[in-house]
């Protein structure tokens, strides 16, 4: 795993310059929600939706000075998710990452803004030239991003896991929930990288399996995180779900089915690989490191 460990502190180092540049330092009265937004996105992170770009877009040997841009992109939109999940309104969450969450660093209006605009901003990113010189690529990209991040993908992944707060779930419906809420940004990163390399129809239809199943077995680690892990570690509170009646993979499975669970998604998810040969093989290692992380 050492060229794993390797390879994803190179895309954290060149997804964070990326940022850096993407939204320099601000002036006047507006700055302070532009420090909102660097402030969020330089707060850490497994920076794992970057890596999805990337990854799959090194496997169509794309540049890259195109693929940073829109894993600097995902990022953003990844952020901004961020941002208003811990908002009074939805998670109410004072910690993020081991550090104060944007709206108590700064406050509620300024938190809400610098999402906004942290989307916006991706937008913006992936439709400029400076993303691909083809204008076919950057229109799909965006409708990708689009498609997987409103109403029937990451917000109405959210709206669901509200509903459900009032609503008994079964595992069909907790599946549904994890593919929108999580999976559909998973899937959208891995997605991002392959119309940058302009792959077959094939190629995206199993990168796609790929990042649904990696996508599931993510949040069943994180529910186990949620049972299991060390808060010192997390830089956030555990025992947070069981507290507030969410329903999860671990309330509904056991601790041991829902580790196999994962487990049994991971292997899956390499097999989706097999037509990438050696390419794959940091996909492969990020399987695996999903449901092996401690935080």
């Amino acid at each position: 795993m050492n060229d794993f460990t390797d390879a994803l502190a190179d895309v954290t180092a060149a997804t964070e310059t990326a940022l850096l540049k993407l939204i320099p330092v601000g002036s006047g009265p507006e700055s302070q929600v532009i420090e909102a937004m660097r402030y969020s996105v330089m707060a850490g992170g497994k920076r794992l939706r970057p890596f999805l770009v990337l990854a799959c877009a090194d496997l169509f040997n794309v540049s890259r000075s195109c693929s940073e841009r829109v894993a600097a992109a995902l990022e953003m939109v990844h952020t901004y998710s961020l941002i208003h999940d811990d908002l009074p309104a939805m998670d109410n969450d004072d910690l993020r990452r081991g550090k104060p969450t944007c709206h108590i660093e700064f406050d509620e209006a300024t938190a809400i803004l610098a999402g906004d605009a942290l989307l916006t901003l991706a937008f913006e990113v992936m439709s400029d030239v400076d993303t691909h010189d083809s204008a076919k690529v950057r229109a799909d990209l965006v409708l990708e991003v689009a498609r997987s991040i409103g109403a029937h993908g990451m917000v109405g992944g959210q709206m669901l896991d509200l509903v459900a707060e009032d609503h008994a779930l079964g595992v069909s419906e907790i599946t549904r929930l994890q593919r929108m809420k999580t999976g559909s940004l998973i899937n959208c990163s891995c997605q991002a990288g392959a119309i940058l390399g302009k792959a077959s129809d094939t190629q995206r239809h199993l990168l796609s399996a790929y990042a649904h199943d990696i996508g599931l077995a993510f949040q069943i680690a994180d529910d186990l995180l949620d049972v299991e892990g060390d808060e010192n570690e997390l830089g956030k509170a555990i025992n947070k779900d069981e507290a507030a009646g969410k329903v999860t993979f671990v309330s509904l499975l056991g601790v041991e089915r829902a580790r196999e669970q994962a487990e049994i998604l991971t292997d899956q998810a390499m097999k989706h690989l097999e037509i990438f040969g050696e390419k794959g093989n940091l996909l492969r290692d990020l399987a695996q490191f999903v449901i092996d992380r401690r935080k």
